[in-house]
């Protein structure tokens, strides 16, 4: 499928009827095609060709992708600089705000300058505790968390105005996203957790790593019971693993993860793990396709980004529709500049 009015760089899209954004993301959501998002790890660089390198490996396979902004409490270049960069050449990116640097002032802030910049997505965390990176000295704000800043972008896009009242002359045009960890115990609490983003705002999702699709079955099921089936775009977290070791590794030391044993075996079981990693995450995304009410898959690659197109490619889940990049149609681009 492809959107006839796709834009080159510095041409916006319109808003269509009942959408809050004019981003190419939204789109693919609203007309029911399966979406796949990323993640681009932010450089330990002021050089914008190392994102516009790393954003390149996703070229024709994503239809968005996540800036992530100080994640696991480490520093990088921001997420707003690394979408400021992604706009300008056109991608789709997804701005990530963890309210663990800033207070409200500084983040009401960071929605208004990225919507200007053509940001359309905006995915709202709480964040990683401080002690979790590599600045455990650093003070945490924690001003807001992941609900209240939904309610606060929400509050800026819909009612055009920040919190303290004043008014906005034009508000931040954006589609609203929230993290959810289906996998996380008690699993029976966390459909009702999502449940509170939904009222807040959040218009997609994207969770933890699924491993265990039962278990995400079981999450959905809860969801359709709270009526939410119809009222957010769910994306599920996936990824590759390397080896059983490194699975192992996660499943202890990243809170949240849960791996199962049978995928352990699996990977220890393998002459070439790696490989073995990229075919179970392959082998998840088709089954995770089959689960009610679920829309896309938010592949997590980390220092493995060049994994992406070829587990994406594999699993067909895009069922031949080449998400729009820089070049993709070179002809139509050029006509339209020369128009």
């Amino acid at each position: 499928m492809i959107f006839e009015d796709e834009p080159v760089p510095g041409y916006p899209l319109p808003i269509l009827p009942g959408h809050t954004s004019p981003g190419r993301f939204e789109r693919v959501l609203r007309a029911g095609q399966f979406a796949v998002t990323s993640e681009l790890a932010p450089p330990d660089s002021a050089d914008p060709e190392d994102v516009y390198r790393r954003a390149r490996i996703f070229d024709g396979h994503v239809d968005a992708i996540n800036a992530t902004d100080g994640s696991g409490a480490n520093c990088h270049m921001s997420s707003l600089a690394v979408c400021a960069l992604l706009t300008r050449m056109g991608y789709a990116p997804v701005m990530q705000i963890s309210c663990r640097d800033k207070n409200r002032i500084a983040i009401q802030g960071d929605i208004l300058g990225g919507a200007a910049m053509g940001v359309c997505n905006l995915l709202c965390l709480t964040g990683d505790g401080v002690q979790a990176g590599d600045h455990p000295q650093a003070l945490p704000v924690f001003d807001l968390d992941s609900v209240s800043l939904l309610e606060t972008a929400r509050t800026l896009r819909d009612e055009h105005r920040f919190l303290s009242g004043r008014k906005i002359s034009y508000a931040p045009r954006l589609l609203l996203g929230a993290a959810e960890n289906p996998f996380a115990k008690p699993c029976e609490w966390r459909a009702q957790r999502l449940a509170k983003k939904v009222a807040a705002g959040a218009q997609f999702i994207q969770t933890q790593f699924c491993y265990d699709v039962p278990l995400l079955r079981a999450f959905m099921r809860q969801v359709e019971e709270l009526g939410l089936l119809d009222k957010v775009f769910m994306l599920v977290g996936v990824g590759p693993l390397r080896s059983a070791k490194a699975a192992e590794w996660i499943r202890t030391h990243v809170p949240g993860v849960h791996i199962p044993d049978a995928i352990i075996k699996r990977l220890a079981g393998a002459s070439d793990a790696a490989l073995e990693g990229r075919k179970l995450c392959i082998d998840l995304i088709q089954e995770i396709r089959t689960v009610k009410g679920v829309h896309g898959v938010h592949v997590m690659a980390y220092r493995q980004e060049e994994t992406v197109a070829e587990i994406i490619e594999r699993s067909g889940v895009l069922g031949g529709r080449v998400p729009w990049y820089p070049g993709r149609d070179p002809q139509a681009n050029t006509d339209r500049m020369a128009s």
